[in-house]
């Protein structure tokens, strides 16, 4: 049994309303924080509205963008309120990071690292428990009645002598009353919704089209705008003609705005022909010397003379390695990377009256409206955000520079208008995932065990750049599996923060892939250096680590690990801990004709404690797997005098339906609290890839991609 912490009525009041005759209920913050203290919950992330025809809607706090809060977020309401999913409506949540922050993020109205579900875990259901104990309340009240002679079920409160209600016809009259001092979730052994396959709630939507995404919507008098940016990011503008741009069918106007120039029109293509007739001379700013390759230079220089924070450690390993008959040691290089999303970067605004509407795809409601109202300088109250779905996001729609653009052009011209990137625009002006230098060095002992080991990671610092974080302090988005579960007697582990000159932003599973790729390739090099089977090896250290454990021996036993493969094929394994998943892989792999990997199947076991929709869970394993695999095998943003050379899927591909693999899950029961699935099995799908193509060929890429150059050269 959970139980709620007191809280007063005024504090509830504060959260609670009478919305159009229904009952709106939410949870107070001051309820929350003692509650939180206890342990019981996490602040909430939404609110319920039960309007007198019955409808139930959630209003979510997290964006959806294909990772099934929509559903998911739902179900935990659901639950509690005994009623069918389907008969729950989704609106989403205006910007207020008091009511709808996510505590797993700094309290920030946020959707990112795998946290929506365990963020609503505990307040979702809670909230759906107050409504339910109020409606019960209010039935007593009217009926003179015991409560506990009440039940509620199915959209209806019964009572004795066939007495029932709707919960609508009971909503205003539940408003009315106090808060619950305590109220019981169910025990999970009670679950009719949460953790059975549930069918997605907004999939017919987006198969009849009805869906909104940003790149659809439409407003009276709405205007479009393109945008001309520097080649070079962070280049501006110095001069520019717009002459023969503006006599062009369709153009309305030509604004500059800090970004570049804009030009506006009655449709979108007419805009961006347009724009390709307008002038510019560009300052490129220092930006203009930076390529890849001085980049990596200088991270690399910055493993060496960077001053290292500390992550972990215990005893003295460079002691301990320095006195080794055996040492092994070796360098991981992750690559820059772009989001990438299919829907590209799009926003609109509309200006009227010292009032600013945006309307579109982003991660972070109450970081859009402070970012406009800083750029313009408004009040925050003036501006409103409206969420559609998002094409994806990845991260990228955690940046708010797109959104910006389009409140200044609108403005400028008065008009509401739909600013829309190319995919040019899209993949040349990025907040890239950045580039990553490992250095790792472990001494093994007579059993061919690691003695001692130490781990620095080099990179930028995202969080540096979105939220200044002080460049002393430690990053924890940086070090995220930067720790293995393996025991190691001795250990240090550290990372540098160094800025290499592009602007980096969090990419879907953020650290975890660059520390997991370091960590799992090193392990599978130390085996090889043992001469001992790499499952096994890990295995062998696992002993205080069961959750670990029994995930790497589900994977290899679902994969067949050590029985025959057809002639060419070969396997590699990994695990790692993300986002309170543990999670382990297996990968068959072969090589092409051209001596590109081919992966065949991948085989994942995952440990996610409680799971809300395993039809969900099982779909973000899957995308995680193939958006990982573009990484491994493929994808890498490459600059030449501060241009982004690649600027389509020609030049940086996605894995296609033809190259996907057989993807094998197994999904382990458990009672432990909920993880995040939408990241992890991205970042693990790429060391056992890595170790697979190791065992395949003899050769160990170090570097990513691990394309068929990369491993002719390795």
């Amino acid at each position: 049994m959970h139980t709620l912490a007191q809280a007063s009525r005024r504090d509830f009041m504060k959260t609670t309303a009478v919305v159009a005759g229904g009952l709106m209920v939410g949870v107070s913050l001051t309820a929350l924080k003692s509650a939180r203290a206890a342990g019981t919950m996490h602040t909430p992330n939404a609110w319920v509205h039960i309007a007198d025809d019955n409808t139930i809607t959630l209003i979510s706090a997290r964006s959806e963008m294909g990772q099934g809060v929509y559903t998911s977020m739902p179900m935990l309401l659901a639950e509690e309120l005994n009623v069918d999913i389907r008969n729950i409506k989704v609106a989403m949540a205006p910007p207020d990071a008091k009511l709808y922050g996510n505590a797993l993020l700094g309290g920030t109205q946020l959707t990112g690292g795998s946290t929506s579900v365990r963020d609503g875990w505990e307040s979702l259901r809670t909230a759906g428990a107050q409504v339910r104990e109020m409606l019960i309340s209010a039935a007593a009240t009217k009926w003179n009645v015991d409560r506990a002679d009440i039940r509620a079920d199915n959209g209806m409160i019964l009572g004795p002598r066939g007495m029932k209600a709707t919960y609508g016809e009971l909503a205003e009259a539940a408003s009315k009353l106090p808060l619950p001092m305590k109220v019981s979730v169910k025990d999970p052994k009670d679950f009719r919704i949460v953790g059975k396959r549930t069918r997605r709630l907004d999939t017919p939507a987006k198969v009849n089209g009805t869906a909104e995404f940003g790149i659809d919507v439409k407003l009276p008098g709405m205007v479009y705008a393109a945008l001309e940016q520097c080649p070079v990011i962070g280049g501006t503008v110095r001069s520019f003609d717009a002459s023969k741009a503006k006599g062009m069918p369709g153009v309305i106007d030509v604004v500059q705005i800090p970004d570049g120039v804009a030009v506006v029109a009655d449709s979108w293509w007419r805009a961006n022909q347009a724009r390709k007739a307008v002038a510019i001379v560009w300052d490129e700013g220092k930006g203009a010397s930076l390529s890849h390759t001085s980049m990596l230079e200088s991270t690399r220089a910055a493993s060496k003379t960077g001053k290292p924070i500390p992550i972990k450690s215990a005893g003295d390993p460079e002691g301990v390695i320095a006195a080794s008959n055996k040492v092994v040691r070796a360098e991981y290089v992750s690559q820059l990377l772009s989001h990438s999303p299919l829907e590209p970067m799009n926003f609109t605004a509309s200006y009227a009256n010292g009032k600013m509407l945006l309307i579109g795809p982003t991660q972070w409601q109450d970081g859009a409206q402070g970012a406009v109202a800083k750029a313009l300088d408004m009040k925050p109250e003036d501006i409103g955000v409206q969420t559609t779905f998002l094409g994806g996001g990845f991260g990228r729609r955690i940046d708010l520079d797109f959104i910006v653009q389009a409140a200044q052009i609108s403005r400028a011209v008065g008009k509401p208008v739909k600013l829309v990137w190319t995919r040019e625009d899209d993949m040349t002006h990025d907040f890239y995932r950045p580039q990553s230098v490992h250095q790792l060095a472990a001494s093994l002992g007579a059993d061919g065990k690691p003695t001692a080991m130490t781990f620095r990671l080099t990179s930028q610092s995202v969080t540096g750049r979105v939220f200044g974080l002080p460049e002393s302090e430690p990053d924890a988005l940086m070090t995220e599996a930067a720790v293995a579960p393996y025991a190691i007697p001795a250990f240090r582990h550290e990372h540098i923060k160094h800025d290499a000159g592009l602007r980096v932003g969090y990419w879907r599973s953020v650290s975890h892939l660059l520390n997991a790729f370091a960590n799992e390739s090193f392990i599978d090099e130390l085996a090889k250096s043992a001469g001992q089977d790499p499952y096994q090896y890990r295995m062998s250290m696992l002993a205080s680590q069961p959750r670990f454990a029994n995930v790497l021996k589900l994977a290899a036993d679902k994969a067949g690990w050590g029985k025959p493969l057809p002639a060419g094929h070969a396997h590699g394994i990994a695990l790692m801990e993300g986002y309170d998943t543990y999670m382990a892989q297996v990968a068959e792999v072969s090589l092409d004709a051209s001596g590109g990997v081919r992966v065949h199947r991948v085989t994942v076991a995952a440990d996610t404690g409680r799971m809300v929709n395993p039809d969900t869970v099982e779909a973000q394993i899957q995308s995680s797997v193939v958006f990982g695999m573009g990484a491994a095998l493929m994808q890498e943003i490459t600059l030449e005098k501060g241009r982004v050379q690649q600027t389509n899927f020609h030049q940086f591909p996605l894995v296609r339906m033809n190259e996907a693999p057989a993807i094998d899950i197994i999904l382990v029961q458990s009672t432990e609290k909920p993880g995040g699935i939408g990241e992890p099995a991205t970042a693990v799908v790429v060391p056992a890839i890595a170790n697979a193509v190791a065992r395949l060929t003899g050769k160990r890429v170090r570097k990513l991609p691990m394309t068929a150059d990369a491993i002719r050269m390795a």
